[in-house]
């Protein structure tokens, strides 16, 4: 990467170039990605054509990220507008994880449906699936960020002395509580409460005992009628914290299963024929879904399901690796 302050004109003048006399909406979620992208959007346009959108997902949106969403967008002094879409992401999740078609229809397919004539600017880099596989301008949406990898957004992060708090499971991502339900979200009461109550009380304990940690969430996993939590949290704490998180979690109702995640797992992986024959997709699920938010190595073992309900995948079981 060049000198950050070379990068950082160059996106200003990308932005201008494409925004040109339009307003721009940036699709704002509180983390790494897009608070840079709103940074750079602010000096590179007029006040009144730029506005922050952000779609609350309800019950599956981090408590801290509301309050960056909210403290990050007055600090700069640009409006703010949130779109709600807890039930067209559920819709979408009965079907299996799809954080892809969520991105697409939800995160960012509401916000253009509400802004009807701007620019939406998105945070999309190469440390996603559509900074690999997309373009940076297409159909409304430009990505200023695109040719860039994690590491370089960081650096552009730091030249503006942009620093993100901790919202969700890592330092850089705001992520969504729902990522974690590894299996079709059928009932709402029990798979959608399960998932949004274990991560919650996993970090509201990190915040509490102040520990450091590159990872923290809990994935829920399992047959339909059985909600097993895997808990990860990297680095590993001490072991009698991880035996208070664990007793915590598996007494919270609705999981019957709780395991720290301390050794590398197998896991089994249930999927519809179409992403059973997609070597690709199968290698993009496994190394670039799964295997970074997990503590440790995990490998996969894949089974085509006899489930016609089921479009994408399910994770119904795991052994432990020695």
């Amino acid at each position: 990467m060049q000198d950050a302050s070379i990068e950082v004109q160059k996106i200003i003048d990308n932005i201008r170039k494409i925004v040109k006399e339009k307003s721009a909406t940036v699709a704002f979620s509180g983390g790494l990605d897009s608070t840079v992208v709103l940074n750079l959007a602010k000096k590179a346009l007029d006040k009144e054509k730029l506005t922050a959108a952000n779609v609350d997902f309800g019950l599956f949106t981090y408590n801290k990220a509301r309050e960056n969403i909210q403290a990050i967008s007055k600090s700069l002094q640009i409006k703010l507008i949130i779109i709600f879409g807890e039930s067209e992401q559920v819709t979408i999740m009965r079907g299996g994880p799809d954080c892809n078609l969520c991105t697409k229809k939800v995160k960012l397919g509401l916000i253009k449906k509400e802004f009807k004539k701007e620019i939406i600017l998105t945070g999309s880099n190469q440390s996603d699936s559509w900074g690999k596989y997309g373009i940076d301008f297409q159909d409304r949406y430009y990505a200023p960020l695109f040719p860039y990898s994690k590491n370089q957004i960081k650096t552009i992060a730091n030249y503006l002395n942009i620093e993100i708090k901790r919202i969700g499971e890592n330092n850089n991502r705001e992520g969504c509580k729902l990522k974690h339900l590894l299996k079709p979200l059928i009932n709402l009461a029990y798979h959608g409460h399960a998932v949004n109550k274990a991560n919650e009380l996993l970090l509201e304990k990190i915040y509490k005992s102040a520990i450091y940690t590159e990872k923290a969430n809990v994935k829920i996993i399992g047959p339909l009628s059985r909600n097993i939590a895997l808990i990860n949290v990297y680095p590993l704490p001490e072991q009698s914290w991880l035996d208070e998180a664990k007793y915590q979690i598996e007494h919270l109702g609705g999981i019957e299963e709780c395991q720290i995640v301390d050794h590398p797992l197998e896991l089994l992986i249930k999927a519809n024929k179409g992403q059973f024959n997609n070597l690709r997709s199968r290698y993009w699920l496994e190394k670039g879904r799964l295997q970074p938010d997990f503590a440790f190595p995990v490998k996969v073992r894949w089974l085509l399901t006899s489930n016609r309900k089921l479009k994408t995948f399910q994770v119904v079981d795991y052994n432990k690796l020695v």
